[in-house]
């Protein structure tokens, strides 16, 4: 498991537009904005790491500036994997 928490810094009157951005992302989620400064959190996902989101978060037309605030990696065991896989 990977966790990103970020405060991403747009340009206010985008600040919706790199919302919905964001949220569209699997993996991405908004938590709280104001006055153009978005929380943001980001997890790995089965095909994308969260430092790729990131980096991709950066092209989204508004978006000024991201900042790390806070990052969580935990290995999971296999057993909890098995758990997360969906039932065929």
């Amino acid at each position: 498991m990977n966790i990103c928490g970020c405060l991403v810094h747009t340009m206010p009157e985008m600040t919706e537009s790199v919302i919905e951005a964001i949220n569209a992302t699997e993996g991405g989620e908004v938590h709280a904005h104001e006055d153009g400064r978005i929380v943001v959190t980001v997890e790995d996902t089965p095909s994308q790491r969260a430092s790729d989101q990131i980096m991709e978060m950066h092209q989204i037309p508004g978006v000024l500036t991201i900042t790390l605030t806070y990052h969580h990696f935990e290995e999971l065991d296999e057993s909890a994997e098995a758990l997360d896989q969906p039932l065929h």
